[in-house]
Formats: structure tokens, sequence, C-alpha cells
């Protein structure tokens, strides 16, 4: 694939863009995503993802959909700048001896290693902000009382009340708020990157795998040796193709990053030590399928996003105001 010699500026800014205009698309099915994941066995507020987006939108609005959204708006400049702009800078560099598919493998894990530095307290955020309605909502049909009856060694329930008070209002959390009281805990600016160690092993293998596949794509729609521009639907149905791939094969590694991020957990969810400790709790209590939760979610999120992004990063825009003055 022929190198485009374009400055980094002109590729911080397309990333940027990119980055802006896809989360703005997918934003409603990345916080359904979310809250699936968060789920756990026999606490099943959510069906699938629609029922999550309508309970949602009865619940909060639809602007509710868009919770954690400012995070996400204002952070993704810069980690999908640096994101596409690192693959392309590494396969730039590691092209000098012709580009196999183990360099652009090894540009790929460069770009996951060095986006993780906004990812990671971008992720932390965006968590603690869309997973607060389903915690609303646990709390709204958890059983206030429960009389039991025991009898030689065994226990009966005889009666279960129920929280008849009016539905606790959802209480309306800000970025600025979460970040205060994370810097406050005993953590200290420790907690605002937790989940650093999942966030790599989710988005280097991630970067691994979709980078050169949609490097590959992408060049099956060239017009021709001669001619090399490939048409904008077909770099949008590459970075579709390339991102949900992707984003399943590395699902089990985000539903235990999202976890791990998770601060505030519902009635009778559990804590975890560390990426081993989520492992080995999700596994016994939740089985395999536990891993898989809100793949299908995330596919759709990435899916589209990656599309978005990547037909927005060719269009160049930011060659305009750069005037493509550093070449890399």
């Amino acid at each position: 694939m022929t190198q485009q010699q374009i400055s980094l500026p002109a590729k911080l800014i397309n990333g940027g863009i990119a980055g802006m205009v896809g989360v703005t698309c997918v934003f409603p099915i990345d916080l359904a995503k979310t809250r699936l994941q968060n789920q756990r066995t026999g606490q099943q507020l959510y069906k699938n993802m629609m029922d999550c987006l309508i309970k949602t939108v009865k619940s909060d609005g639809y602007f509710g959909m868009y919770r954690g959204a400012a995070v996400n708006l204002t952070l993704v400049t810069p980690e999908k700048a640096i994101k596409l702009a690192a693959n392309d800078f590494f396969r730039h560099q590691l092209s000098t001896d012709g580009l196999t598919v183990v360099k652009e493998m090894m540009a790929g894990c460069c770009a996951g290693m060095c986006q993780v530095i906004v990812t990671t307290p971008m992720e932390m955020l965006k968590i603690q902000l869309q997973d607060a309605g389903r915690l609303a909502a646990q709390q709204r049909g958890v059983p206030s009382v429960v009389t039991t009856l025991k009898m030689g060694g065994t226990s009966a329930v005889l009666s279960r009340s129920y929280n008849t008070s009016p539905a606790p209002q959802v209480i309306r959390v800000s970025a600025t708020q979460i970040t205060r009281e994370l810097l406050k805990t005993k953590g200290g600016p420790q907690d605002c990157i937790k989940g650093l160690g999942a966030t790599l092993m989710r988005d280097i293998p991630f970067s691994v795998v979709y980078f050169p596949l949609f490097a590959h794509l992408h060049q099956l729609g060239q017009h021709s040796s001669e001619n090399q521009t490939v048409p904008f639907y077909w770099s949008f149905v590459s970075g579709c193709l390339a991102g949900s791939i992707a984003a399943v094969a590395v699902s089990p590694c985000d539903v235990v990053k999202t976890r791990l991020q998770s601060l505030k957990k519902g009635a009778n969810e559990e804590t975890y030590n560390g990426v081993v400790d989520c492992v080995r709790k999700i596994l016994r209590k939740e089985g395999p399928t536990g891993f898989l939760k809100g793949a299908s979610c995330r596919a759709l999120v990435i899916a589209p996003l990656f599309g978005i992004a990547q037909v927005v990063y060719f269009v160049g825009v930011g060659e305009y105001p750069t005037g493509q003055t550093l070449q890399i």
C-alpha cells in the first residue's frame, strides 16, 4: 500500500475530526454496551440493546442516551488522533525495507500502546456516567425486606416486601464531579488510570488485528495499480468490516476492563482485585458467556465508528490548514 505523504499535524487533525464525528453517531449504542456488560447473572435489567435504549429514553429522556458523551467528545479528539496518526507514522517508519504483515501488526501494536494515555482516563469517566442510570434502575427494583423462617436447618421465605416509596431521582453527576471524587480518595490520581492493564490488554490486540486487516481490505478497493485511489464508500465498508472483526475478537478484554473501571457497584455486585481476579470471578459466577456480554453492541459501535472515522480521515480536512509542512 502506497504511503501517503501528508503532514503529521494534518494526520492528527484528521484523526481528531474523525473521532468526533464517529462518536456522535454511535454513542447511544456504546452506552447500551456498557450497561449490558455491567449486568450480573440474576440482575437482568435489560434484555438486549434495544430494550436498554428504550428504557433509557423512558427514564432519562432522549438525551439520557448521550450521558457521558461530553467526556468522549472532548477526549476522543486526541485519542483517535493519536491512534490513527501513530499507526500511519509507525507504518511509514517500518516500510523502508518493505511492509510485511508482521510489520503492519507491529505498527498497530505501537499505535495501541500510544493511545492508552488518553483512552484510560476517558473510559474511566465515561463508564461512571453511562452506568449511573443502570444503578438507579436497579435500586428501584431491589427488595427492601426479606423475612425468613428457619426450621430444622432449613429456611423458607415467608414474605418479601418491596420499596414502594417514590422512585429515586437519577442523580446527575458530571465528569468534573467524578474526577474530583477520584482525586479525593486514597488512590488519588492513580484511580484515574484504574484498568490501565485491562485497557492495554484490549487496545493492543485490537490495533494489531484492525489496522493490517483494514489496510488489506482497503487496498482491494483501488481502481487499478496505476490509479490507487479508493472510493469513499469502500473506505467505509473496509473500516466497518475490520472494526467489527477486531471488536468481537477482543470483546472479553473489554468486559474485564469495563468491570474494573466501574467504581460504583449495584446491590450484591462483587468487586475485583485486578485482571486475574476479575477473570476468575466472571468465569466462576457467569460462565464463559459472561465474557461475551455486549459483544454485539460493541461490534455495532466499532463498525460504524471506524467506518466513519476512516472516511473522514481519508477526506483529508487537516491538509488545508497545515499546508503539509511536516512530512513523515
